[in-house]
């Protein structure tokens, strides 16, 4: 499993940031009507963060399934279903192409329904909608809000850790607070840790790249064998090498070697980490929606809940 190659060590990242971000969470959940949570549609189960639901559980809810153009198409329509029976609003979206996000428009408001013919009924038409825009590092927050918006409003990086402090967007009837990235204290699940590493939640000068790029090759070539065989031209028989052995014949086909002719590593390493993050391996998803009898108990006293 990739988990017990990229997890020889731990993988931790929470900096005091992080820490603050929590806690100006619990404070401002109160002077908003909903949450809209931002995840990863290559990875929706590790990119949900249980401190996120935790504090925002007492708000109407949305999901977002963002970098849907990267993810495995039949997959997302299964995480869709998954979410939509649980009872959560949810919706696939690629927030890099203009336009898609207005999607989400209508879906707060359908959420938001009886809150605003409460309004009506007390003659507030015309209310603003304020909603608090949460995720992980380096899922899309800002660039999400940058398509809802139209225009560029906020500070967007394919790196985690940009966005620092909360800013309030204004958008036409909505007051859209951004919150910074925030991971968990500690995860409960290497391979949640070893997914959000692969898509760079995590910041890569924490982490030893080929571990990383080990841990990632023996994910897909479980689950998309064929992506690795078309996309480095291998024989079905390195499908049999042990990771590192893969990584290794990866780099000889790019002809990636030093004197002597042995591999570049850590260049192979590099190459493979970027063109997975490219999505120049095709749409993939790495995680699947959980059996029903395996899955997050919504009515948990720990889960979220919609109003």
């Amino acid at each position: 499993m990739s988990e017990d190659i990229i997890n020889r060590r731990q993988i931790h990242w929470f900096p005091g940031h992080m820490a603050k971000t929590l806690r100006m969470m619990e404070t401002e959940i109160r002077n908003v009507d909903c949450v809209l949570q931002v995840l990863d549609a290559r990875i929706p189960l590790s990119s949900l963060n249980p401190e996120i639901e935790r504090i925002t559980r007492d708000k109407p809810h949305l999901y977002v399934l963002n970098k849907a153009d990267l993810a495995d198409p039949e997959i997302t329509k299964q995480w869709l279903a998954y979410f939509r029976e649980a009872g959560a609003g949810c919706l696939p979206m690629d927030s890099k192409q203009k336009g898609k996000a207005g999607a989400a428009k209508d879906l707060i408001e359908k959420e938001l329904a009886a809150l605003m013919e409460r309004r009506k009924a007390r003659g507030m038409v015309g209310a603003r909608i304020r909603v608090m825009i949460v995720g992980i590092p380096n899922v899309g927050k800002s660039t999400f809000i940058n398509s809802f918006a139209g225009t560029t409003r906020a500070k967007a990086a394919n790196k985690p850790g940009v966005t620092r402090g909360k800013q309030w967007i204004t958008v036409g009837n909505y007051d859209l607070m951004d919150m910074p990235g925030v991971l968990w204290k500690k995860f409960d699940s290497l391979q949640t840790a070893a997914n959000l590493a692969f898509i760079g939640s995590i910041r890569d000068d924490i982490l030893d790249i080929e571990e990383l790029a080990c841990g990632l090759l023996e994910s897909v070539r479980q689950i998309y064998p064929q992506r690795l065989l078309e996309r480095y031209k291998l024989d079905e028989s390195a499908l049999e090498l042990p990771p590192y052995d893969l990584l290794q014949a990866i780099g000889a086909k790019r002809g990636m070697l030093i004197s002597g002719g042995e591999v570049d590593a850590e260049r192979a390493a590099r190459m493979l980490v970027g063109e997975f993050r490219a999505s120049k391996w095709g749409r993939i998803s790495l995680e699947r929606p959980p059996q029903r009898q395996q899955e997050i108990d919504w009515e948990d006293d720990d889960a979220p809940q919609d109003d």
